[in-house]
Order: C-alpha cells, then sequence, then structure tokens
C-alpha cells in the first residue's frame, strides 16, 4: 500500500513507485484549456518556462521503484505549493481556488479542465515531510528561470543584502498557568488511554484554577493569581510523581510525555532552552528590540537578497544564533542556491566582527555610519542595504512567513524556503506581465500608425 508522505523508518523502507503524470487523456467532448484560457497570460508563460523535469530531477529522489500505487505527479504538488504560498492561501483553499481557476490547472500541468479534486489537502502536508529540505529545489528554479528570461543580469549575484529576522510560530502567547493546565491534561488522558488507575484526575478543580487564574490577573489581583498558578503546578506534580510510582504500567511514548513534563514542572524564569508550547518544543523566545513587540516566539531566519533588483537568494530557517553568526552559513547556501559568489556583502551593525578575510572572501560593509573615505558608487550601494527590510515585510505579509503554520523543526526550515520560492515566483509573473503590456501598447501604436 502506498504511503504519501512521511520522513520515518518505515517510510524509508517502504517501496513505492515513480511519481505519475498528470491525467491528460484526450475527450471527443471537452476542449482543451489551451483552446479556453489567454495563452500570453503571464502564469501560462511562466508555466512554459519553467523547466519542471528539473525540479523532479531533485524532488523525486525521496521515492523508490517498487509496487504499489503510485505517488501523485510531481508538477502539480510543486506546482500546488507554488501557488499556496504566492497567494498566501492554506491547503484546503488553495485546492478550492485551483477547482475553479483554468489558470492554475493548466500551471499545475492539466490540458483539460478539471471538475474534481485530483488529492486530498492532507496529501500536501505528508508530501513536504516527505520531501523536506529538497523542496529547496523549488527555490532554484525560480532563480534559473529569471536569469534565462533576462529578469536577472550576471552582475545582480556581485552586491547582496544580508538580514535575519524572526518566523512567529502557530502558537498562542505563552504563559506558567497555561502550560501547567495543559501538560496535566496531556498526562491524565494518556493515563486513561493506558488503563492506568489515578488517584484523582484534577479535572474540575484543575480548570476552576485555570479559570480564577485568568479572572485575577485579568483584575491585576496578581498575589491571587499566583496562588492559582501554584495549585495548577502543584496538581501537575502530583501527577507526575504518581506516574513515576507506576513505572512498571509506563510504555515509552509515555515516557517521553514524562520528560516534557518534568522540564515543565522544574523550569523557572531565567533558565535557558525553556519550553514555551507542548506541542512545539522548539520555538525560542526571540527579542528583537521592537518598539511594538518586545518579544517574538518562533525561529530565527537568515534572508539574502540581491541589492539591484531585490530577488530573494537564500532563505534559511535557524534556531536562535548570534546574527554575526549566521553570516558564513548565509553565503555558502547562496552560493549553493544560484551557483555565484558574491563580491560586496551589505550588513547591519548586528554583523560587526564577522568580516571574512582573504583574497577570495567577499568584502562586508556594515552599514550604519557611512566612511567618509567611501566612493559616490559605494554610498549609493550602502544605502541599498535598507531594501532588505520590506522584501521581508512581504514574505511575511504575502507568501506566509508572518506565521508558520507547518511543524516541527523542519517546518521551520522548509517555511522560509516555500516563502521566498513564491516570492520570486510573483516577480517573474510581474517581469511576464510588465513584458506582455509593452507588447500591447506598441501592437496598438504600430495599428494606429498604419491606419
Amino acid at each position: 500500500v502506498y504511503v504519501s508522505g512521511g520522513n520515518s523508518s518505515a517510510h524509508k523502507n517502504l517501496a513505492v513507485m515513480k511519481p505519475k503524470q498528470a491525467d491528460n487523456h484526450p475527450d471527443l467532448f471537452q476542449l482543451q484549456l489551451s483552446q479556453i484560457i489567454n495563452m500570453s497570460h503571464p502564469l501560462v508563460k511562466l508555466a512554459h518556462q519553467i523547466n519542471w523535469d528539473r525540479i523532479a530531477t531533485q524532488i523525486d529522489t525521496v521515492y523508490t521503484t517498487g509496487p504499489g500505487q503510485p505517488p501523485l505527479p510531481t508538477r502539480l504538488l510543486a506546482g500546488l505549493h507554488y501557488l499556496k504560498h504566492a497567494f498566501d492561501e492554506s491547503d484546503e483553499s488553495v485546492l478550492a481556488r485551483w477547482l475553479e481557476n483554468p489558470y492554475w490547472q493548466y500551471f499545475c500541468g492539466y490540458s483539460f479542465l478539471q471538475h474534481q479534486l485530483p488529492l486530498h489537502p492532507t496529501s500536501l502536508v505528508k508530501w513536504r515531510q516527505r520531501v523536506g529540505d529538497k523542496a529547496e529545489a523549488l527555490l532554484v528554479e525560480t532563480l534559473k528561470v529569471a536569469q534565462e528570461s533576462g529578469a536577472i543580469q550576471a552582475d545582480e549575484f556581485h552586491h547582496i543584502n544580508v538580514d535575519t529576522t524572526v518566523q512567529e510560530k502557530n502558537i498562542t502567547f505563552p504563559t506558567d498557568a497555561k502550560l501547567y493546565h495543559k501538560t496535566r491534561q496531556v498526562l491524565v488522558k494518556a493515563a486513561q488511554e493506558r488503563n492506568i488507575p489515578l488517584r484523582q484526575s484534577y479535572a474540575r478543580s484543575g480548570k476552576k484554577a485555570f479559570i480564577l487564574n485568568n479572572r485575577y490577573r485579568h483584575a491585576r489581583q496578581y498575589k491571587r493569581a499566583n496562588k492559582a498558578c501554584k495549585t495548577l503546578k502543584n496538581y501537575l506534580g502530583r501527577i507526575i510523581r504518581e506516574l513515576e510510582r507506576k513505572g512498571s504500567q509506563t510504555d515509552q511514548a509515555l515516557q517521553s510525555l514524562l520528560d516534557r513534563a518534568r522540564r515543565i514542572y522544574r523550569q523557572q524564569t531565567g533558565d535557558t532552552d525553556k519550553i514555551y508550547s507542548w506541542h512545539e518544543t522548539a520555538v525560542q523566545c526571540i527579542g528583537k528590540g521592537k518598539a511594538h513587540k518586545k518579544y517574538e516566539f518562533g525561529n530565527k531566519v537568515s534572508l539574502v537578497s540581491s541589492s539591484k533588483n531585490n530577488w530573494v537568494l537564500s532563505a534559511q530557517g535557524l534556531a536562535n544564533p548570534y546574527d554575526g553568526h549566521t553570516l558564513a552559513d548565509a553565503l555558502a547556501h547562496m552560493q549553493q542556491v544560484c551557483g555565484h559568489s558574491p563580491q560586496h556583502v551589505y550588513c547591519d551593525q548586528g554583523y560587526r566582527g564577522h568580516q571574512q578575510n582573504g583574497p577570495d572572501k567577499p568584502i562586508i560593509h556594515l552599514v550604519g555610519k557611512i566612511p567618509k573615505t567611501a566612493s559616490r558608487s559605494m554610498k549609493r550601494w550602502m544605502k541599498r542595504r535598507a531594501a532588505v527590510e520590506p522584501i521581508i515585510g512581504h514574505l511575511k505579509a504575502d507568501n506566509r512567513m508572518g506565521r508558520n503554520y507547518l511543524k516541527g523543526e523542519a517546518g521551520n526550515r522548509l517555511n522560509p524556503i516555500l516563502a521566498a520560492a513564491a516570492y520570486n515566483l510573483r516577480k517573474l509573473l510581474a517581469w511576464l506581465y510588465f513584458w506582455l503590456m509593452r507588447w500591447i501598447v506598441e501592437n496598438r501604436k504600430s495599428t494606429i500608425l498604419q491606419g
């Protein structure tokens, strides 16, 4: 039986066939999409310029030949992820729009109008889990198409901007009371599933203490609120100790839950490597000095963009390193994605002390106080460093990097790559639309002159 995604050892050992092609059998009573849609539309032009076989060559290595149902077409799944992040859609809404949009169907490799969904939304989740970091091929392809179409010139890679931002995770604002309450609920449920008798579950008294904590904090009665929070912590400690005493009845899965619960129970305010969310243990508390948002809960993302025309050349999801420590990896990743090495790198003051020396190393420029000895051209390039900020804004507002809905550390790495690929895709669409409009205007001028 074919399983469409996952990274577990069971999936690695599972023999499956290579992805099948889109179902495009001719129908005598049905018109082809090429006879219905505008073939000069930028999305149609881009569908022809993208080398889908090149993407499939990189991604299909996660599959092996063997018996079973073949996986879904790689072009369909890659195209859906392009569209999802380019137009800020969820897994469900991108399929709903795909079904009613013939241009999206053509972009994903279909020749005839489809009236039924070719897959379930969960197939997108399983595909992401299986592909993992190989989804980087989507970002690489956008840059190759831009170079082949002339949207990116060779000197575009000589001057680059490097910066970091925070990608917030899809969690609620963490509080101690909420963590204690949630952890106790999970342990009680796990014990009930295994028929482990508990002296008391604290279902009602725990809920009452949690509600009182919220009410007291709303009324700014902090002593009473802290007392209710301490009660929740005591309830959690009792459940943990009771399950520890019944260790012979616990299995490995319950032991891992207990280990996580002990960390939450013992962690203090000033501790490092704290758990802020029960279901997302990799979330970090990051302060970037923003006046409107003192702390953000998620992970750090390192971005590299071209100084001239603002193409995203690299996107890496990291934990929470110091900004300067990300510079070497960012430049190496940019070279891996683009195949070019930069000559000048423009950074903010967070990268102080991490300049790279050597004849083959790029020159690192720290933008802040521009030196008086800088040439007029260099001053213009250094002022262009600020162009990376609106790029981050567009990635967050338009390309689903503002809140990361993908699960775990793998989702932290994958979401920035998909967002960067979608950002470049939108720039390619704008580039093709510009030349389409120019061609229409020139055609009309020639028609008027001839008339």
